[in-house]
Formats: C-alpha cells, structure tokens, sequence
C-alpha cells in the first residue's frame, strides 16, 4: 500500500516496463518477442560452471533458458525439481522473469518432475509478468480440476487485484468460495488490497466477515489492512475494537500486544481522530490521499510491532523519498515505533528532522500527548526515555514527571 510509481527503460531496442505496488511490492513486466540464441559463454568447463551460473550468465531475455537446460541434460548432468525451483527463486529475485518462466515450462514439461499447487500458483504469477493477464488467466483456465486449487487461485487473484480489474477479481474471489477450497488468510487480504488501492473501503468488512464465516484464521497483514480501511474512515471505534481482540486472541504473543499498544498510542496522541478524510496532498508521484498516507503509517507501526527494524527503516525512508511534505503524524507514528523498539539513536533522528523540518512545525504539545500516551498504556519507561530525549534535543514538555 505504499506509493505506487512507474518508470520505463529501453535496452537494445527492447521495452520493459516495471510497476510497483503496495507493501507486497509486485512488479509486472512485458517483454516483447525476439528471436532466441544461445549465450556464447554458457558452459565452459570451469570450476563455478554449475547450471545456475549458466543460466545467470545469460543476462538478456532473449537469450534461452530452455537452450542452456537442454544443453546442461545432453552433457548427462542431472537436473532436480529443487534446483529448479531454487534457480527459479533467484531469477525471480533479480527480475528475470523470462528466464524464470521457462525454467517453470521445464519443469511442468517433464514428466518426471512432480509439480506442486506452488509451482502452478508461480506460473501464474510470471505469466502474467511476461505475457500480461490475459495469458496468465487463459493458462489457469486451462488446469486440469486438480490443479485449481487455493493457491492457483490466489495467485490469478494476486494479478487481478495488482491491476486493479475490479469485477473479474470479484468473479474470481466468487468462484474460489464456491469451489469449497480451504482458502488462507492471503486470499482475503489479496481482495482488501485491492478495495483499499481503488478507494473502496466500505468492502473490507464484508471481507473480514466472509474470512471468520469461515473460520480462517487473520494473519499480521489481514489486522492491518483491516485496522487501515477503519482509520482511512475514521471509524475509531472500529480500530479500538480490533485492538481489544487482538490483545484478547494473542495475549501472550508480545510482538501482538506491542503493535496492539502502539496503534494504541498512535491514536490517543489526537492526531488520527484530528484528520480530515478529505484532505488531499501532493507529491512527486501524484495526488495522494490521507487514506494512503495513514496506510503508510500503520505499515510502520506493523513492522514496529514485529520486532523488524529493517523492514520499518526501509518503509520510512521509501517515504520521506517521495518527497511528501511530512506532517506532524508521521514524525510522531515512526518516533513511538523507533521508541518501542529501544532505538534511542534512530528516535533521536526523527526528532532532529521534525525539528529542522519546514513543512511540519515541531510541537510540543503533540509530544506531551504521546508521553501521556505511553503512561496511559502502561510504557512509563518508554514515556520517560522520550522525555529525557526531549531534554536533551532542548525541548521542554509540560509533563515533567
């Protein structure tokens, strides 16, 4: 759910053109067709001369994947489904998507190799990539009954929802319910994304309904889509009751009642009931909503809650890159996550750039109302550590003790 951006490049006469969505970042690529040679420095006889190296070496998409297979299997090496999958996985990782969906067409072509529901649900997913939608949706209608199955389905899913088609995801979504599939949490949330990136958040709680009907259980991502579409709202209400059932379902998980705690706070400092929902702010990629700025911050406040200090770095600094004029919220929603993580030197710096920040006016008082908020849920150790900080940036709070 993060800012969403497109961007093309030419190489050798070819187009690619990447898109990036949300916090399940998904990247579709189309490659045109071209004639396919085989690499000239593909197997040489060296030490590293593995077939994972050969097929990396082919670097262009026109270069052959399936040339450097069938070459690899006529020398008599052996080729297993688990170093395909592997090699598949690293091309994946890098963006070689062509090359990725041939090693795939590899391996749904031999017969030898038992293919799984991941393996189809990952065809899917680079069809789409390489060949757009359409393809990928004629592939999956042409999987035997077998083969249709939560995962394949999710992953057809995954491609509507990412393209925002609205109505065939919905008959998708239809179908899967009706096929009687032991469907996961990924499913629901795969539709959630997709009503919150088009703006249709009064949709999500008859997702959320669907999924307990059925008694799925929600996983991290299922709570914050949910808490998002609330706060994008402004359902207060409904965000303190999600609260109280997370600390009552996961009591003992402190990774829950830490993120629990933190929305907590983020919402009794003032400034999520003191939105507007109809505020509209610019930035380099477009106009944003404040509905996606508060998805934004609730990803923060997700990884804060999980412990993953890496993963919230990187959502922050993704947002300060756009370029968005910060607001006093966002200062304050990664300065608790920062605190609640027992990362002084990190807090600090948020402190110094709200400070030194023309487009948020540092406030105090906005500061007195997270500490009261970190005694109010019990973290007067967490409140004092942000006062001593206060103290020593040279701001001085009206909460002294």
């Amino acid at each position: 759910m993060a800012a969403r951006s497109i961007f093309h490049f030419l190489t050798r006469g070819q187009r690619t053109r990447f898109r990036s969505l949300s916090s399940s970042s998904e990247i579709i690529v189309e490659v045109s067709h071209v004639p396919i040679e085989e690499e000239k420095d593909g197997g040489n006889g060296e030490a590293d001369d593995d077939l994972k190296s050969r097929i990396f070496r082919l670097r262009l998409p026109k270069r052959s994947a399936t040339n450097v297979l069938q070459k690899w299997a006529s020398e008599g090496r052996e080729i297993t489904v688990s170093d395909l999958r592997h090699i598949s996985r690293e091309l994946r990782n890098s963006r070689h998507f062509k090359h990725a969906l041939e090693i795939s067409e590899w391996m749904v072509s031999h017969e030898e190799f038992e293919v799984s529901d991941s393996d189809y649900a990952v065809r899917i997913d680079l069809m789409t990539k390489v060949f757009g939608i359409d393809a990928a949706e004629r592939y999956f209608e042409g999987l035997p009954l077998t083969a249709k199955t939560s995962e394949t389905y999710t992953a057809l899913l995954h491609s509507y929802a990412a393209a925002k088609l609205i109505e065939k995801a919905e008959a998708l979504y239809e179908r899967a319910k009706e096929a009687n599939l032991s469907l996961s949490a990924l499913t629901y949330n795969e539709m959630m994304t997709l009503y919150m990136s088009v703006g249709q958040v009064e949709k999500v709680p008859s997702v959320i309904k669907e999924l307990k009907s059925r008694k799925v259980a929600p996983d991290l991502f299922t709570y914050n889509l949910w808490i998002s579409s609330c706060a994008a709202t402004m359902d207060i209400d409904g965000v303190k009751s999600i609260l109280a059932e997370i600390i009552r379902d996961f009591a003992s998980n402190e990774g829950w009642v830490r993120y629990a705690n933190l929305v907590n706070i983020y919402i009794t400092s003032g400034h999520l009931v003191n939105l507007d929902p109809n505020c509209l702010v610019e930035s380099e990629k477009g106009i944003i909503t404040q509905r996606e700025w508060i998805t934004y911050d609730f990803l923060i406040i997700l990884y804060a809650g999980l412990g993953n200090k890496e993963k919230l770095d990187k959502v922050w600094k993704s947002l300060r890159m756009t370029k968005q004029k910060m607001t006093s919220r966002n200062y304050l929603c990664v300065l608790s996550s920062y605190l609640m993580l027992g990362q002084l030197r990190e807090a600090g710096e948020v402190i110094d750039q709200w400070i030194q920040s023309a487009a948020a006016d540092f406030d105090v008082s906005t500061c007195d109302r997270l500490l009261k908020a970190f005694k109010d849920a019990g973290l007067v150790e967490t409140g004092e550590t942000l006062r001593m900080l206060l103290i020593e940036k040279g701001c001085t709070t009206n909460i002294d003790e």
